[in-house]
């Protein structure tokens, strides 16, 4: 396979924690390509030519990082801290995501024109199926695109009341992510659109055939990347990817990452969303509820250890949640080989 570089939210929790025209945003094959090339490692791998002694040499990864929109004039100068830390790590994209029934769509889109002025990174917006008309949906896409966003991450989105309450969408609105996907590609061809995926199956999903049943969906509405639900057990992703592959699903399916700052807030936080927090992980944080540090050093080994784990594997490209915090992101970035690229607009 030629060419193939290469998605936060976290994913139920109406962020995928949600492009530009570069090769590797595009889908890996076309629906009548037939099946990849022997040349084809994993989800998204590019392998360079030969060098001089014949071996192969793989680039650095790419990345991404997901950012929430901040609430106060504090959050929001510590988010802007955070980007500043980041941007010179060259990120593919950056996405900001998009609160439960649309409840930060103003932030959000706030954040995303700040970050289109005042930085070189090219955003990527969430939007979700949750609390408006279509009409309303659509004019928000409108504005995006106005402002010069090519890259939407489109959600179903969690129910307003929370996970484990009734879902039900305005009577009036986009009825499934796949509806949405197809409502932004209609009026915006030119924008990419990067969706959901669940290597623990969505926790409403009947079974792993229904959950993949509607990423087909929403790939044949014209989504070109999917972004993983954080998960802990690369054993687990790299089974969803054989599954989806078996479907004849070939775009790029990116593992999102997150590193645990607060491993018991964010324990809560995972797993009812879906996530499987393994005992041997859990362990790893025994007595530290009040070591802030000594956790921190952990959460970054642990993390870091992973997505280490998974380049071997084939991986080369990550989406980071970052939590709008910088420090141990920027330290597994460096493990993988990325360095601060030279100057950068100032953000």
């Amino acid at each position: 396979m030629k060419n193939i570089l290469n998605i936060g939210q976290f994913p139920i929790l109406d962020g995928l924690f949600a492009s530009p025209p570069f090769a590797y945003f595009s889908p890996l094959s076309q629906p009548d390509a037939g099946p990849p090339s022997a040349e084809f490692v994993s989800a998204m791998t590019e392998v360079t030519p030969p060098v001089s002694d014949g071996q192969r040499v793989q680039k650095h990864p790419a990345i991404s990082f997901e950012f929430f929109p901040p609430k106060t004039e504090e959050m929001e100068k510590s988010l802007w801290e955070t980007i500043k830390r980041l941007a010179p790590l060259a990120p593919s994209f950056v996405s900001v995501t998009y609160g439960a029934g649309g409840s930060t769509r103003e932030r959000t889109h706030a954040t995303i024109a700040r970050i289109l002025n005042e930085t070189t990174l090219l955003p990527a917006a969430h939007l979700t199926c949750v609390g408006a008309a279509r009409g309303e949906i659509d004019d928000i896409v409108g504005r995006y695109h106005t402002i010069g966003v090519r890259h939407i991450v489109a959600l179903r989105g969690d129910p307003p009341g929370g996970i484990g309450t009734p879902f039900s969408t305005h009577p009036d609105g986009y009825q499934t992510s796949s509806e949405l996907v197809a409502g932004i590609k209609k009026r915006y061809p030119d924008i990419e659109v990067s969706v959901a995926a669940y290597p623990e199956k969505h926790p409403e999903s009947r079974d792993f055939d229904a959950d993949i049943d509607m990423l087909k969906a929403k790939v044949d509405a014209g989504a070109s990347r999917a972004i993983t639900q954080v998960f802990f057990d690369n054993d687990l992703y790299f089974r969803y990817l054989d599954r989806v592959r078996a479907r004849g699903i070939f775009i790029p399916i990116v593992p999102g990452i997150m590193p645990m700052h607060n491993f018991k807030q964010a324990r809560g936080f995972v797993t009812r969303a879906g996530t499987t927090v393994p005992t041997w992980l859990a362990e790893k944080f025994e007595g530290l509820d009040d070591d802030a540090e000594t956790r921190k050093l952990v959460a970054a080994t642990v993390a870091a250890g992973q997505v280490q784990k998974l380049n071997k594997g084939g991986v080369d490209t990550f989406h980071f949640y970052t939590m709008n915090r910088a420090d141990l992101v920027f330290a597994i970035c460096h493990l993988l080989g990325i360095r601060p690229t030279g100057a950068q607009k100032a953000a």
